[in-house]
């Protein structure tokens, strides 16, 4: 894996987390909204918009890099607009760049021909 495919995971796994929690806050925003005089919508659904906005944009740049698949792609997506999506963003990211790091030092140290 080159610097500039794991740059692009590295952008697109940090930003799943915080998208993912801004996510669940606006639901929890919209609920609060309805049961009580507290209205943080506009503020929680601005800021979940610009991290929403950054993902789609780390993801498409991510998948132009890493060559995934359409599923796999696909898959990254679909995490995207689910409320707790982006955990399991983050975490098969991390996965998959900790094994990018085990084949790169395999390949260094001629363990394998991956």
């Amino acid at each position: 894996m080159d610097l500039q495919t794991a740059s692009a995971l590295r952008r697109l796994r940090l930003v799943s987390t915080p998208e993912a929690v801004s996510f669940l806050l606006l639901l929890v925003c919209s609920v609060l909204k309805r049961t009580t005089d507290f209205n943080a919508v506009p503020v929680m659904g601005a800021i979940h918009g610009l991290l929403f906005v950054l993902y789609v944009i780390f993801w498409a740049d991510a998948w132009n890099r890493a060559k995934w698949s359409l599923g796999t792609a696909a898959l990254y997506l679909v995490f995207s607009v689910l409320p707790t999506g982006g955990f399991f963003a983050d975490r098969r990211l991390r996965r998959e760049a900790e094994d990018a790091v085990i084949a790169s030092r395999a390949r260094k140290e001629g363990t394998v021909n991956a």
